[in-house]
């Protein structure tokens, strides 16, 4: 990925906090011998464990009939994390003369995948998932019988990636003076929406530091 010095986001514990806030991501791998020409991705959400290893490990389950699987195992992979992004107006500048551009937070993750088919293993990734997304009082897999889970498992596959390169672009207007990237944070914030206040309180956090 391209990181321009004032982009780079080199700290784990931003980048562990983006996975974890934005986990549903993009696994990528080569599907044939021709890992450069034949590329297969698959949308997942993602496990983290912060502490296995120097950049913490990457944890999900695909469908077994995913044609992906067939060339996981042993395999360099990539996982990218989209965290807040949004459109900037030259016109939110106080500096002229400008263009517009696109601020965005971005993770990307490398390791060698492991595919696992243990049944023990792939019951826990997938109770650990359900009580992240469920809350407290949600659906378990420990109240369905035996036989649902018997033969959900034939259907999945685990994959662990313990992470050996990781790369943070957070692209926040670093680039721009103070008064430009106040300009870009009270239009974000006017517009409004989800991903918009998102964008603005990511950048605020970083014109903070700066002032």
């Amino acid at each position: 990925m391209y990181i321009p010095a004032h982009f780079a986001q080199a700290d784990r514990e931003p980048l562990f906090d983006l996975i974890e806030a934005h986990a549903f991501g993009l696994l990528i791998s080569g599907s044939g011998p021709d890992a450069a020409t034949d590329m297969i991705a698959s949308h997942v959400p993602f496990l983290l464990d912060r502490e296995r290893g120097e950049y913490g490990t990457l944890v999900c389950h695909l469908a077994a009939a995913n044609n992906q699987v067939a060339a996981l195992d042993g395999r360099e992979v990539l996982c990218i994390f989209q965290g807040p992004h949004g459109y900037v107006s030259p016109n939110w500048y106080a500096k002229k003369p400008a263009v517009p551009t696109w601020n965005y937070m971005v993770v990307h993750a490398y390791g060698r995948a492991r595919v696992s088919r243990d049944a023990a293993e792939l019951r826990g990734i997938v109770d650990r998932l359900s009580k992240i997304y469920e809350g407290p009082d949600g659906w378990r897999l420990d109240d369905e019988p035996e036989s649902f889970f018997a033969g959900m498992v034939r259907g999945i596959v685990g994959i662990e990636i313990p992470v050996t390169r990781l790369e943070g672009k957070f692209k926040l207007s670093q680039n721009r003076p103070l008064p430009d990237a106040d300009g870009v944070i009270a239009n974000l914030r006017r517009l409004g929406g989800d991903e918009n206040l998102a964008l603005a309180e990511a950048m605020d956090a970083v014109a903070q530091k700066r002032r």
